[in-house]
């Protein structure tokens, strides 16, 4: 275990990390780089089409720990660019800065997946951050129909600016399900982030693996 890694106090917030999920190696969660993906538990929105849907409890424990983890970096220091937190919804959790503090004190790069749900916790990490996924899931006023969580588009639009102004470097990306995400509502999204100076959205087809089915009907029912 790395000497800045030990004891008490800041640190110790990085040991509470709930991370459900590790992936050693990826090639796809940060276009053009080599990275390991950290899975962080727990998500406030409740996407239909999340295909991660065990990430989502926020009180379900880790099925790995910091420690694991961190040692398992240590061993691959100059064998990959980077470190990638996914989730879930990383900036869930308190302990996140600590961690990401720690990992790029042992010379990764880092990148981060998240939908802006926190923007004061983004502001705070964006200082380190090399490279942010956003997921954007619609306009402002539909957002709600897709994360079926009150506020939430106003949040995720106040971290998209705070992103924008931060300097680092992004992908802006949008799942499309065609009964979620209508050609209608698709193109009230394209206007509004167009207004907003953006131009680069990336569309990603909705893919079932892991989709909670039975969750994803009901919503498609509601909306028909």
């Amino acid at each position: 275990m790395p000497e800045f890694y030990r004891g008490s106090g800041e640190q110790g917030e990085a040991a509470n990390l709930r991370i459900g999920g590790f992936e050693p190696i990826s090639f796809c969660d940060w276009p053009g780089e080599i990275v390991a993906t950290i899975f962080c538990q727990g998500c406030p929105w409740r996407c239909p089409y999340c295909h991660n849907p065990a990430l989502i409890p926020s009180n379900v424990r880790g099925k790995h720990n910091w420690e694991e983890v961190v040692t398992f970096l240590e061993n691959r220091r100059g064998l990959i660019d980077g470190v990638v937190f996914s989730g879930g919804e990383p900036t869930l959790q308190a302990g996140l800065a600590t961690a990401i503090k720690c990992v790029r004190g042992m010379g990764f790069r880092i990148g981060l997946h998240t939908g802006g749900p926190y923007p004061k916790r983004f502001a705070k990490i964006l200082p380190f951050l090399d490279w942010v996924g956003f997921d954007i899931k619609a306009s402002q006023c539909d957002y709600e129909k897709i994360t079926c969580a009150k506020g939430s588009g106003p949040k995720a639009f106040e971290s998209l600016a705070l992103l924008q102004d931060s300097g680092v470097d992004f992908e802006l990306r949008t799942t499309v399900h065609q009964d979620l995400l209508t050609d209608s509502m698709l193109e009230k999204l394209e206007r509004e982030l167009h207004a907003l100076g953006y131009s680069n959205l990336k569309l990603q087809k909705f893919r079932p693996d892991g989709v909670d089915q039975e969750r994803l009907n009901k919503a498609i029912n509601q909306t028909a």
